[in-house]
This record gives C-alpha cells, sequence and structure tokens, in this order.
C-alpha cells in the first residue's frame, strides 16, 4: 500500500498528535508499505487526514486539497479521517464545525475514542463508516525500567504532562493538589511535579514545575515519581495517561472524555474537584494492589499501529464498495465548502 499521512512528524515535545504520525509513519515502513506525507502522486491508496486546520504548520493536507486530488488526479484513493479533537476539549465553537465541513470528503472515519462518536455534532452528521483506535505508547521508551514502586515511606510522588495549556487540561485540580501539598494534612503524604506548558499568568506554589520534556528525558522523569494524575475535561483521546501508565505507575483519573476508556482497571477516578481527596486517599489505599496491574497496560504503539494497518489493508480489500457509494458531488455547496480555508 501507498498511504499518504496529512501531517509530517517534528522532532521534540510536540504533544501526543506528533507522536502518532511518527509512530505511524515507522510501523507502515516497517511492514513493508510506502509513506508519504504530500498527494503529489496519482498512485496513493489510502489518504489520512489528521487534522482540518489547513493553516497548522505540520498539516501536509486538508479537506480542499483532498478533494481536489479526488476530483482531478486519482478518484481511486481512499480517504481516512481521524477525528481526536473536538469543541468540548476547550470551550470552544468552531473546531466541530471544521472538523464535520472536512468530514465530507471521508469514505472512513476514524475516533481515538468511543465517547466522541456520542458527541451530539456527530450523532447528528456522521456518515461514513466508523471505527475507534485508541491511541497508545511506544513501550520503547515509556516502560517500567528503573520505576521505583511507593514503598509507603514518605510522600507519595504523582506527576503529570501536558504539551496543551488550556486550563481545561485539569488546572482546577492540578491548583487544588497544589494547595493540597502546602497543607499540614497532606505534606507529608503527597508531593506533586507538572511537566509541560502552563496557561497564561498561572503559576504553582508548592508543586514543582518542569518545562517541557520529550523522549528519553520525558520517560526518565515520568518513572522517578510513584503515581500518574490526569484531571483532563473532555479529553478526545490523550496520550498522557499512556505513558504514566506503562512507566509502571498507576492511574488517578478524572471521570471525563475518553478518560474511563483509558484508564479502567489501571487506577482510581474522580469527577471534580470536590471528591478529588477522597479519591487521593483511595488511590493511596489501593496504591499496592494497583502497582502489579500496570504491566498489563494495553495501549502501547505497537497494539495501536497493528489495529491501524489491518484497518488500512481491510478498507483496501473493500475499496471498490466504497468508492461506489462515495459521491464526490453528492452536495454542491458542501463540495465548495472544503475549497474555503
Amino acid at each position: 500500500m501507498k498511504i499518504a499521512l496529512g501531517s509530517r512528524p517534528y522532532d521534540g515535545a510536540w504533544g501526543g498528535g506528533n507522536r502518532f504520525v511518527a509512530a505511524l509513519s515507522e510501523a507502515l515502513t516497517k511492514a513493508g508499505h510506502s509513506v508519504v506525507f504530500d498527494l503529489a502522486g496519482d498512485d496513493i491508496d489510502i489518504a489520512l487526514m489528521t487534522d482540518p486546520r489547513s493553516r497548522s504548520p505540520n498539516v501536509t493536507f486538508s479537506a480542499g486539497k483532498i478533494f481536489r486530488y479526488l476530483a482531478l488526479r486519482n478518484s481511486r484513493a481512499i480517504i481516512v479521517h481521524r477525528v481526536n479533537e473536538c469543541d468540548e476539549r476547550k470551550g470552544e465553537a468552531f473546531i466541530n464545525r471544521k472538523l464535520v465541513r472536512a468530514n465530507y470528503v471521508a469514505d472512513v472515519t476514524v475516533f481515538v475514542g468511543e465517547w466522541l462518536v456520542h458527541l451530539p455534532v456527530w450523532q447528528e452528521n456522521l456518515r461514513t463508516p466508523w471505527h475507534v483506535v485508541r491511541n497508545g505508547a511506544d513501550v520503547r521508551l515509556f516502560n517500567a525500567n528503573g520505576f521505583s514502586p511507593w514503598a509507603g515511606q514518605g510522600p507519595l510522588r504523582l506527576v503529570t504532562h501536558h504539551w496543551g495549556y488550556h486550563p481545561m487540561k485539569g488546572f482546577d485540580v492540578y491548583a487544588a493538589l497544589d494547595d493540597m501539598s502546602g497543607q499540614e494534612a497532606w505534606r507529608d503524604r503527597v508531593a506533586f511535579t507538572f511537566v509541560g506548558n502552563l496557561p497564561k499568568g498561572f503559576a504553582f506554589k508548592n508543586a514543582r514545575y518542569v518545562r517541557p520534556l520529550d523522549g528519553e528525558q520525558l520517560a526518565a522523569e515520568l518513572r522517578s515519581h510513584h503515581g500518574y494524575l490526569t484531571a483532563s475535561i473532555n479529553e478526545p483521546g490523550g496520550n498522557h495517561q499512556n505513558e504514566g501508565a506503562m512507566c509502571g505507575l498507576p492511574l488517578l483519573y478524572r471521570e471525563s472524555g475518553c478518560m474511563p476508556e483509558y484508564c479502567a482497571g489501571y487506577g482510581v477516578s474522580f469527577r471534580s474537584v470536590d471528591d478529588f481527596p477522597a479519591a487521593l486517599d483511595r488511590y493511596i489505599a489501593q496504591y499496592p494492589a494497583l502497582v502489579p496491574k500496570m504491566a498489563s497496560y494495553p495501549h502501547t504503539a505497537e497494539h495501536m499501529t497493528s489495529d491501524w494497518i489491518a484497518l488500512f489493508e481491510r478498507l483496501c480489500a473493500e475499496r471498490d464498495g466504497l468508492i461506489e457509494r462515495r459521491n464526490l458531488w453528492r452536495a454542491p455547496l458542501r463540495a465548495l465548502s472544503t475549497q474555503v480555508l
């Protein structure tokens, strides 16, 4: 197969989307497939649209270019749209519209969490066959080699990391934990480290702050802690919790967005700032029983990429049926709207 990926991987700390593209590109190449990052040839089997925002620096093609490619050069290409964003993630009101507009050119839609499929925007607008392929982290980097579980003495060291700096990444809980770790009742029980980018004007008082890290440096930093916290709200399909879990750290996670899909069975959940202290108490009590479970955490890059490759191969086998149902000009105004930035 010849696969065109709609984003080009960057070196360094560029977030989970960048790691996805890098992992999939490598796995496809190792499996003997050809990978390109543009629509220059007329022999592409599958084009994967990864982001509808054509002005993003790492996006190599989006819906408008795909429409022209199908109409003018290669109508036999299969278009897959990977959805890993939503308005609900940041309390905005334009990403969903962009995603739906871009989805017009898709033959198949792949979501990174089943939670996304059930959002009103997709219940109302999804017209393609759909699949869920969850994200996974690279076990070569994120593994438990060198991880030392908490022995019950001294503060339990919690860590989280986010490339995105939006407050809905969980900063209500992170600020609360920052306050708690300075209080007498918690000072000797818990310590907190945040790795990544902070919202403008936000600063920790008691927590340790580390600027964004990537690769081996990030994995080593995670392994130097005992547990992993994620308080992200309406997370579409994060990878940060995968990286923490695969380093051996039991999860303390918010019941929001995709997190129950990724984290259930490997940690303790909470709903909000209000029940977070009680959840932290349960987490401390259950910690010894959770540690052995982490070795079987399933969301690895190997698992993820094998699912993607199997899907691509299946779609190529079903190519004629997918193309037959496409009808590129079925809604002329919507077709033309793909050409609007």
